[in-house]
C-alpha cells in the first residue's frame, strides 16, 4: 500500500470536464470509467491542483481557502474521496524496491498495465510485478495450451515455473505449440520448453520433469510447491485429471486454472478457495442440458489461434490471481467462439450444499 503524498491522476485515466460540469475520469473502453457530478467545480479544481508536485496538505489548504463554504473538513473529505477512487497515484515515489534497473525497464509496459487496471486505493503497480517475480507456478502439460501459457508467464516475469510433460515433440505439434521447432522433433517437450524460456527471460527459474502425472499423490507433490497451478493436460481423459486437480488443490488451498479448445471454441476455468469448485460449476452447467443428451466435444481439429488464445487466457488468469488484480472470485468459466464472436461463454454456478470441497 502506497501512502500518497504528491497525488496526480494516472496518465491512463486523464480526466475530462464536460460543459455541464460532469467529470469523466478513467478509460471507458476498458469498463473502468467513472463520472462525477461537480456542480460547484470543486472536484475539477482539486484535480487540477493534483499535479504531482503539490503535497496533499497544500491541496487541502488551497481548496479550503478558495472555497470557504467547503471548509477544511470538506476539503480533506474531497481529497480523500478522490484518492480512494484508485484513479490517482503518488508522483513522489523513487526507484521501485525489490527490482533492478534492468527489470524496471523490461517490465515498464507491465507497470503501465497494472497502473491502468488496478483501482485499489494506494495500490502500487510495481508491487504487482514484485509478486510475479516471487511467484511459483506449476504447469502440467506443455502442448498447445501449456506452451503458450508458459511463454507468456515467463515473458511477464513470473519468477519460477516448473513444467511437467511426458511427451516428445512430434511433427503434428508444430502447427500450434509455440516453443518447438523442426530441430526439436523427438526431444522431450518439457526439456525443450525450459531451454526456450531461458532465452526469453534469463532472470527466471525454469525447471521440468519428464513424466506422466496421473495419480492424486503425484499431483499433490506437484501442487505443494505452487502459488498457482495451471492444468494444461487432458490425460487421464473424461475430466479425470481435472477432478483429481480439483480435489488436490482444494485440499492444499491452492488456486488453479485450466483451459482448452475444441475447434474454434476456447474456454478457461478459474477455481480456488474463495469460490465454487470445478465439479460444482460443471454440475450446474450439466443441469441445464436436456436429460440424456451431452454435447460432443470430441475431435482433434485445431488451429494455432485457438491454442494460442487458450494459453494466453490461462496466463492472464494466473497473473490476476498472483497479483490480486482480478475482479471476480474464482469459480467460473469464460471464453469465446472464434467463428461466432457473439457466442461468449460466461458460466458461474453456486457451490452445491452437499459438495465435500466447497459446499456449505
Amino acid at each position: 500500500m502506497v501512502v500518497v503524498t504528491h497525488p496526480r491522476v494516472k496518465p491512463e485515466h486523464t480526466a475530462h470536464r464536460f460543459d455541464d460540469g460532469t467529470i469523466r475520469i478513467g478509460g471507458e473502453l476498458y469498463g473502468i470509467a467513472a463520472e462525477i457530478t461537480d456542480p460547484h467545480g470543486w472536484v475539477w479544481e482539486a484535480l487540477s491542483l493534483m499535479d504531482g508536485a503539490t503535497p496533499v496538505e497544500r491541496i487541502e489548504a488551497e481548496l479550503a481557502a478558495r472555497h470557504p463554504s467547503l471548509g477544511d473538513s470538506g476539503a480533506r473529505g474531497m481529497v480523500k474521496a478522490l484518492l480512494d477512487t484508485g484513479y490517482l497515484e503518488d508522483a513522489a515515489g523513487g526507484h521501485p524496491e525489490g527490482l533492478t534497473g534492468d527489470e524496471t525497464e523490461r517490465y515498464s509496459r507491465n507497470h503501465a498495465y497494472f497502473r491502468r487496471i488496478d483501482l485499489r486505493p494506494g495500490s502500487d503497480p510495481w508491487a504487482a510485478q514484485r509478486r510475479l517475480k516471487n511467484a511459483r507456478v506449476g504447469i502440467l502439460g506443455v502442448g498447445g495450451t501449456g506452451s503458450h501459457a508458459a511463454w507468456a508467464l515467463a515473458a511477464v516475469g513470473v519468477g519460477s515455473l516448473h513444467l511437467v510433460d511426458p511427451d516428445r515433440v512430434e511433427v503434428s505439434n508444430l502447427t500450434r505449440q509455440v516453443l518447438y521447432g523442426e530441430a526439436d522433433l523427438g526431444r522431450p517437450k518439457a526439456q525443450v520448453a525450459v531451454e526456450r524460456l531461458r532465452s526469453v527471460n534469463s532472470a527466471g527459474s525454469f525447471t521440468c520433469d519428464i513424466r506422466m502425472v496421473d495419480t492424486e499423490k503425484a499431483l499433490a507433490e506437484l501442487v505443494s510447491d505452487c502459488d498457482v497451478f495451471a492444468l494444461c493436460a487432458d490425460e487421464p481423459r473424461n475430466d479425470l485429471i481435472a477432478k483429481m486437480t480439483n480435489r488436490v488443490c482444494a485440499a492444499q488451498g491452492v488456486p488453479w486454472v485450466t483451459a482448452g479448445y475444441n475447434g474454434p471454441l476456447v474456454t478457461v476455468g478459474v477455481y480456488g478457495p474463495a469460490g465454487p469448485c470445478f465439479e460444482c460449476v460443471g454440475a450446474g452447467e450439466e443441469a441445464k442440458l436436456k436429460p440424456g443428451w451431452h454435447p460432443d466435444l470430441g475431435g482433434t481439429g485445431v488451429l494455432a489461434p485457438s491454442a494460442g488464445i487458450s494459453g494466453q487466457l490461462i496466463a492472464h488468469e494466473v497473473v490476476s490471481l498472483l497479483t490480486g488484480t482480478g475482479r471476480r472470485a474464482p469459480g467460473y468459466v469464460r471464453g469465446l467462439n472464434l467463428i461466432a464472436p457473439d457466442q461468449l461463454v460466461d458460466v458461474r454456478h453456486p457451490a452445491r450444499p452437499e459438495c465435500p470441497l466447497c459446499g456449505s
